[in-house]
């Protein structure tokens, strides 16, 4: 097989690896965030104490994803997922035995640091299997994510539910972690990896930034709205609105349906639109509810509304990372790791933000005003970033 026929060719043992990195990452990520109140009772953790450990979690995620780039700068994204999966392993067994609350903060960090650099190494996988399949994949990736999702958390529901040990699912993500790490290493060495540089040190010091930026901002947006959802949609439902504690989760239910759905769309939508008009329609559905969650406060708009959201990280997050992929693709493993950042800078604005500028769970509703801002913000960025990649390099031909 001729190098260019393997440029272009991706084996389908490649995808599933790499659509496993996603799913993985997805199944542990909501294991985690599940089976907390487990861990509270456990170790008598106090509501103030969890949302500091959540914000440590953030920000050793994006150490993780400055750790993800270093490592495939090196050694190639492959290594960057093994590494990230192997300190999640380590960590959630630590968390598993944890007997006192320094030891699982200690854990959770850690584990922070695995998600990040998984985070940003499998969207780096992602972005190189696009590339060399010559096809729209970020949305059946992030499909994987999402529906493993889904079943973590249906998982500690059924662990609870049928009396096996509450933490099951947590031991089940750990496995999986070590099992997708060795899987990567023995299939990923020719494709999951970054290709080799191609420019002198000199040169390599220059990042595409206003690309980064203007695609960062993108990822920046769609995950003010994820992540304000996720953590404030069941309290405002419950607290804001009044509703029953079993009406109140339908709110979230429906933004991943959406989110979901999104994502098994976001490759034929690029495919028949491209990536421009698909990140358009992602953002204007995800505005449309926000501004009705803002402007409605009653039960069924409101669920509506959420998702309706859902159209963020269902279309303008696969959207962003391949877009993120084609900045530089010689070192598209570089320009992946630093637009993952702009992950956990809108974790943080729709987790803390939002809830200190609605200051009270009835205040809630005019509190997504900020995901719709931010979302606002970005449908320019999208028509800019366009306008970017159509413009010739300004160093190119100078290699």
């Amino acid at each position: 097989m001729s190098e260019t026929t393997r440029w272009r060719g991706l084996p389908t043992s490649t995808l599933a690896v790499t659509a496993a990195a996603f799913a993985a990452q997805g199944f542990g990520y909501a294991a985690i965030v599940s089976t907390l109140p487990t861990f509270k009772e456990r170790l008598d953790l106090t509501e103030t104490l969890i949302s500091a450990i959540l914000l440590g979690v953030c920000v050793a995620a994006a150490g993780g994803s400055v750790l993800a780039d270093v490592i495939a700068v090196r050694r190639g994204s492959r290594w960057a997922l093994a590494v990230g999966f192997g300190l999640q392993a380590v960590s959630l067994v630590v968390a598993i035995n944890a007997s006192t609350v320094a030891m699982f903060t200690v854990a959770v960090v850690v584990y922070g640091v695995g998600l990040g650099c998984v985070d940003a190494a499998a969207n780096m996988a992602g972005a190189l299997a696009e590339a060399r399949s010559s096809t729209p994949l970020f949305g059946r990736l992030y499909a994987a994510y999402t529906v493993a999702a889904i079943t973590g958390a249906l998982a500690t529901s059924g662990a609870q539910s049928t009396g096996l040990h509450a933490l099951t699912p947590v031991i089940v993500a750990a496995v999986l972690a070590v099992v997708v790490a060795a899987l990567v290493l023995r299939f990923g060495d020719r494709y999951i990896t970054a290709r080799p540089p191609t420019h002198e040190p000199q040169d390599r010091a220059r990042l595409p930034l206003r690309g980064i930026w203007m695609v960062g901002g993108l990822v920046f947006a769609a995950f003010v709205v994820d992540s304000a959802v996720a953590t404030w949609s069941t309290l405002y439902m419950e607290d804001g609105l009044g509703t029953t504690k079993a009406v109140a989760p339908l709110a979230y239910a429906a933004y991943l349906g959406v989110v979901l759905a999104g994502r098994l769309a976001a490759d034929p939508m690029v495919r028949r639109w491209g990536r421009l008009h698909t990140g358009i329609v992602g953002s204007l559905v995800a505005l449309v509810g926000c501004v009705l969650v803002v402007a409605v406060h009653a039960p069924g708009p409101a669920v509506v509304g959420f998702a309706l959201a859902g159209g963020a990280a269902g279309l303008l997050v696969p959207v962003a990372f391949s877009w993120a992929g084609e900045l530089d693709p010689d070192r598209s493993d570089e320009v992946v790791a630093r637009v993952n950042l702009f992950n956990y800078g809108g974790a943080l604005i729709g987790a803390v933000a939002l809830g200190a500028l609605a200051g009270n769970a009835s205040a809630l509703g005019f509190g997504f005003a900020l995901p719709a801002v931010a979302l606002v913000v970005a449908l320019p960025l999208l028509r800019a970033h366009r306008r970017s990649a159509q413009a010739p390099l300004p160093d190119q031909g100078r290699h």
